[in-house]
C-alpha cells in the first residue's frame, strides 16, 4: 500500500475512526449475543430476533435517508451523530438490569445501535473518499473497509479477554456466576463505549467537513455500499 494515501487528513482520520467505531459494533454483536445467552437466558432464535432491529434500522437509514441527511447537514455531522447513538446504545447495554424484559431493556439498545451504524458508516466512507485523489479512490475504499475489519477483530479480542478476566476475578472473590458474568460483559461494554467516545474526539479534531452535496454524492455512489456491510 502506498503510504501517500495516509497523507490526506480525511483519509487518515476516517480510517482511525473506522477502527475505533468498529470495536463498538463488533463488541456489541459478539459479546452482546453471549450476554443475552448467558445472563438473560435467551435461546439462539431469541438472540437472532433480538438483533433484528439493528439490521432493519441500519438498512433503512443507509439506503433511504443517510444520503439525504448528508446532503442537508454534511457527512461529518452524520458520522458524529451516528457515533453518539452507538455510544448511547453501548452505555445503555452496560447499565440495563439483567433479566429485564426485551422491550424496555434490549430493544432500545438495538434500535440505537442500528440507527447509529446506519448514519455513521456510510458517511464515514464518504469522508474517507473525499480526501483521496481520483487515482487513489479504489485504494481509499479498500483501505477503509480493511481497517474496519482489523479494528473489529483486534477490538473484539481485547474486549473478550478483558471480559473473561473480569469474570474470573469476580468468581475468585466468590461472586455468584450470574453476577460475575454480568460484571465482565459490562466492563467490556464500557470500554467499547470509551473507544467510541474517542472516535468522536478524532472526528471533531481531525476530520474536515466536506461540502454537503459532494458528501451525499459519495454516500450514494454504488461502489461505496460495502461500508454498511462492515458495520454489520
Amino acid at each position: 500500500m502506498p503510504l501517500r494515501i495516509l497523507a490526506a487528513r480525511n483519509v487518515a482520520g476516517a480510517n482511525l475512526v473506522q477502527v475505533l467505531g468498529s470495536v463498538g459494533m463488533f463488541g456489541m454483536s459478539f459479546l452482546g449475543s453471549l450476554y443475552l445467552r448467558r445472563v438473560f437466558g435467551y435461546d439462539p432464535l431469541q438472540i437472532g430476533l433480538a438483533f433484528l432491529p439493528v439490521a432493519v434500522v441500519m438498512g433503512v437509514l443507509s439506503v433511504r435517508y443517510t444520503d439525504r441527511l448528508a446532503l442537508r447537514f454534511g457527512a461529518r455531522a452524520m458520522m458524529i451523530s451516528g457515533l453518539m447513538l452507538i455510544g448511547a446504545g453501548l452505555a445503555l447495554f452496560a447499565i440495563v438490569p439483567a433479566g429485564v424484559g426485551y422491550l424496555p431493556g434490549v430493544f432500545p439498545v438495538m434500535t440505537l445501535a442500528g440507527a447509529g451504524a446506519g448514519l455513521c458508516f456510510p458517511a464515514l466512507m464518504a469522508l474517507a473518499m473525499s480526501g483521496a485523489t481520483a487515482e487513489d479512490a479504489g485504494l481509499a475504499s479498500g483501505l477503509v473497509n480493511t481497517t474496519g475489519q482489523i479494528g473489529g477483530a483486534l477490538g473484539l479480542a481485547v474486549l473478550a479477554t478483558v471480559s473473561a478476566g473480569r469474570t474470573s476475578a469476580l468468581l475468585a472473590r466468590h461472586a455468584a456466576a450470574p453476577a460475575a458474568l454480568t460484571g465482565g460483559y459490562r466492563l467490556a461494554f464500557w470500554i467499547a463505549f470509551a473507544l467510541v467516545v474517542a472516535a468522536i474526539g478524532v472526528s471533531v479534531a481531525v476530520l474536515r467537513p466536506t461540502p454537503a452535496r459532494a458528501a451525499a454524492d459519495d454516500v450514494t455512489e454504488p461502489g461505496l455500499r460495502p461500508a454498511a456491510e462492515v458495520a454489520s
